[in-house]
C-alpha cells in the first residue's frame, strides 16, 4: 500500500467522523447517514489495500 493511498484512505475516515459529529449536533440525518457511509468506504479500502499487500509478498 502506498503512502498516498494510507493517507487518502485515512482521510475519508477523518471526514466521515466530521460529518457524522456535525449531523449528529445539528440533527441532519442526511448528512449523518454520508458521514458513516464515507467512513465505511475508508475502511472498506484500507481492507483492500492490506488484502493485496498481503498477496505481493
Amino acid at each position: 500500500m502506498g503512502i498516498g493511498d494510507k493517507i487518502e484512505n485515512m482521510k475519508d475516515k477523518v471526514v466521515g467522523e466530521g460529518k457524522e459529529q456535525v449531523g449528529d449536533v445539528t440533527d441532519n440525518e442526511r448528512l449523518e447517514a454520508e458521514g458513516k457511509a464515507q467512513q465505511t468506504e475508508g475502511d472498506l479500502k484500507q481492507a483492500g489495500e492490506k488484502v493485496k499487500d498481503a498477496f505481493k509478498n
